[in-house]
């Protein structure tokens, strides 16, 4: 297993693990509370935040097969396992935000032929709505932060999914709100509808970006660029061509052929070859498997 994966694991379980026992917590608080004040909002919230839980250990569970030492079945190690992890919680974010527009939907239509009032709405709703969108967004910066900094597309997925939360508590809080003070009762549901497709515009990014990784897509440019400067500024290679780059997981792989002096010895073109794989492992931000192809510098393989 790559040795920065290693190092940047225990960060990925840790903020995964602090997101899972708050959204066990908010799950629990959110069902009681909407249960015990008659809040439809608020307990779909907390099954909202029960989604994030499962997200939660689909990312502990990617981290932890997906980093595994590759043997002979995955010689190239099971960076996938990551990425399909990812696609799984961008596939539960879509499902939440579409199962919320139709329950709003849904309810909407009901309260429009109906004539009974707009329920009386407890301020210990209002309260849990804004306890959970204020922790949700903590989390969410958090554990964006970590993503970007481990390059873990499944922790970014996560933190989208922690926002989503926060997103319908703001629903909640909204609809809550105007239920207990206008005596209006469509504005949560109106809410809701408005986070829903935001939530499935941010699962459709997530999924398209999985679905670019399995089609082995390249490197994205500002990696591409930092590649093409480290090898530019290897003194000993005369060229270099047929750059190569794939993201598998939280890695890149990357193959390059090089044109060195053809009178070196193969001990001297190989201690070029190991040096340029040294600069891209040090100076690259994230975890990357190399393979150079040395060629002699001759004109018929110059490109």
């Amino acid at each position: 297993m790559n040795s920065n994966l290693s190092a940047d694991n225990p960060q990925i379980r840790r903020i995964t693990l602090i997101g899972l026992w708050l959204n066990l917590f908010l799950s629990i608080l959110k069902a009681v509370v909407g249960f015990w004040a008659g809040s439809i909002g608020l307990v779909a919230d907390a099954v909202h935040s029960l989604s994030d839980l499962l997200t939660d250990l689909a990312v502990l569970v990617g981290i932890h097969w997906g980093t595994k030492e590759p043997d002979s079945t995955h010689p190239f190690g099971h960076g996938r396992l990551e990425t399909f992890s990812t696609a799984v919680i961008a596939l539960v974010l879509g499902l939440v935000g579409g199962g919320m527009i139709y329950k709003a939907a849904v309810e909407i239509a009901q309260l429009s032929v109906s004539e009974h009032p707009a329920p009386f709405m407890p301020l210990a709703v209002l309260w849990i709505a804004a306890l959970s969108i204020v922790s949700k967004e903590w989390l969410y910066q958090i554990t964006r932060r970590t993503a970007i900094r481990c390059h873990s597309t499944t922790l970014y997925a996560n933190a989208w999914h922690h926002r989503s939360d926060a997103f319908s508590s703001v629903a909640v809080l909204v609809g809550a709100a105007c239920v207990r003070f206008l005596n209006y009762p469509y504005g949560d549901h109106l809410a809701a509808i408005v986070v829903g497709l935001m939530i499935i515009f941010v699962a459709v990014r997530i999924f398209t970006d999985c679905l670019n990784e399995f089609s082995e897509q390249a490197a994205d440019q500002q990696t591409l660029g930092q590649i093409k400067t480290i090898l530019t500024e290897q003194p000993r290679i005369a060229q270099w061509h047929q750059l190569r780059t794939r993201r598998v997981g939280r890695e890149i792989f990357l193959d390059v052929h090089i044109l060195v002096d053809p009178q070196l010895t193969i001990t001297e073109a190989h201690a070029i070859s190991h040096e340029l794989e040294v600069s891209l492992h040090n100076r690259l931000p994230r975890p990357v498997n190399v393979i150079v192809h040395v060629e002699p510098d001759l004109p018929e393989l110059r490109r």
